[in-house]
């Protein structure tokens, strides 16, 4: 299985979207292996953010993701990141399909409620800045088997 970070951002925290958010990643059937709520300091943000210094939207970035509290999540599935990106929708609010968290919820270019992780490596990079070995779970659900086609011993 694959791991995946995803943050709601301050206006998801702020327009009280975190139950309805959550909801839509564990009714897909994704495991939530860690969370917490948090503020991200500057300097963690800058850090995570480094592959986009220098580009225009990169201190309003900054700006917006430490405005205040989040919610981060390490998420676990087969093609978690695929998936997850999926149920984000495109990146700018407006041009989200209907049904996405952001087609549902955002419509701003810069408050688009949500990250995930954009691949596996980055989703190992983002787990690790943001949360401690400690803090990760690792079990499984007794749906699993409903959820992926376990039947012959592998997850498809």
């Amino acid at each position: 299985m694959q791991h995946a970070l995803v943050i709601l951002k301050p206006d998801a925290i702020q327009r009280k979207l975190i139950g309805k958010i959550i909801s839509r990643f564990e009714e897909k059937g994704i495991l939530i292996v860690g969370m917490k709520m948090t503020y991200i300091s500057k300097e963690l943000a800058q850090e995570n953010y480094a592959v986009h210094e220098g580009k225009d939207f990169y201190d309003p970035l900054i700006r917006y993701i430490t405005s205040g509290p989040v919610v981060i999540m390490a998420l676990k599935g087969v093609n978690v990141v695929k998936v997850g990106r999926k149920l984000l929708g495109a990146t700018f609010g407006h041009d989200a399909e209907p049904g996405t968290i952001r087609g549902d919820y955002a419509i701003s270019n810069r408050y688009n409620i949500i990250h995930c992780s954009d691949s596996p490596e980055s989703a190992e990079k983002e787990i690790n800045l943001f949360f401690r070995k400690e803090e990760l779970l690792d079990y499984d659900t007794i749906d699993l088997k409903w959820i992926y086609d376990t039947s012959e011993g592998k997850s498809v």
